[in-house]
């Protein structure tokens, strides 16, 4: 994730796009949205920070369907900041959500997880430590 994450509960903290293949695709993204990629080591394999030209700043990521994204369909993932996030787990779970993946780890840093709402569409809930 960006060192320009957004920590406000309630904000859209973060995006990246999970796909099988991270090296073509972020390859497409530099041609069609202008974004310069910048590569960062998972261990074994390499995920991409997608910045802007002008400024370098961090707006997106594109990542491998690996590690923790195993499992993710290939979709524009947006990380929700919350409060609590094992207390927003129970309430996704008690409104007709579910969990896809996760809870996991993000370091010491924060937790997070993917879920999905009632109709279909999928989000990931992040909670900073």
């Amino acid at each position: 994730m960006s060192e320009t994450l957004q920590t406000n509960v309630g904000a859209i903290s973060w995006m990246d796009l999970t796909v099988e293949n991270a090296d073509e695709v972020k390859e497409f993204y530099q041609a069609v949205a202008g974004w310069e990629a910048v590569s960062f080591d998972m261990g074994g394999y390499n995920d991409y920070r997608m910045n802007e030209p002008e400024t370098s700043k961090t707006v997106s990521g594109i990542c491998h369907a690996r590690g923790g994204n195993t499992g993710l369909p290939a979709l524009w993932l947006i990380y929700i900041t919350v409060a609590d996030l094992d207390q927003s787990i129970a309430d996704c779970l008690r409104l007709g959500g579910k969990v896809i993946a996760g809870p996991k780890a993000q370091g010491d840093q924060a937790r997070y997880c993917v879920i999905q709402d009632p109709a279909g569409a999928v989000a990931a809930l992040y909670q900073n430590l």
